[in-house]
């Protein structure tokens, strides 16, 4: 269990984006690239529904691969988040994670987790830096 903003997370406490309005908001938003994978986050709005902490959402394009290897490059990025995102992401924030070709699906598991660390901690630095 971790702490984020005074709330204690449990591992289901992601809540996964399925709205393309949802999507598309965090397009408009930060966005971070690293060599597995490219972040976007996107603070939500007070007058927003918050049915968790944190949310997330998973994207690949066909540039990935075909179906097999885009589904496998999700189930790694759908890991990567549930391990990391409760000790790095913030309360009150929507992530996309979108597969890279040939990074995501083949690259180190250990070296995936660093990139999305990486990202955020990069994306949150830039936030706190123009408030």
């Amino acid at each position: 269990m971790t702490m984020v903003d005074g709330a204690k997370l449990k591992g289901g406490a992601l809540a996964v984006l399925r709205k393309r309005s949802d999507f598309l908001a965090c397009a408009r938003a930060r966005r971070q690239g690293t060599s597995g994978m490219m972040v976007q986050a996107r603070q939500r709005r007070d007058d927003e529904p918050a049915e968790a902490p944190i949310r997330v959402g998973f994207t690949c394009s066909k540039k990935v691969g075909n179906a097999v290897a885009r589904n496998r490059a999700k189930r790694r990025l759908r890991e990567v988040a549930r391990l990391v995102l409760p000790e790095a992401g913030m309360a009150g924030y929507d992530y996309v994670l979108i597969g890279r070709h040939g990074a995501t699906a083949e690259r180190d598991f250990e070296a995936l987790k660093g990139d999305l660390r990486y990202a955020l901690g990069k994306l949150h630095a830039l936030q706190g830096g123009q408030e």
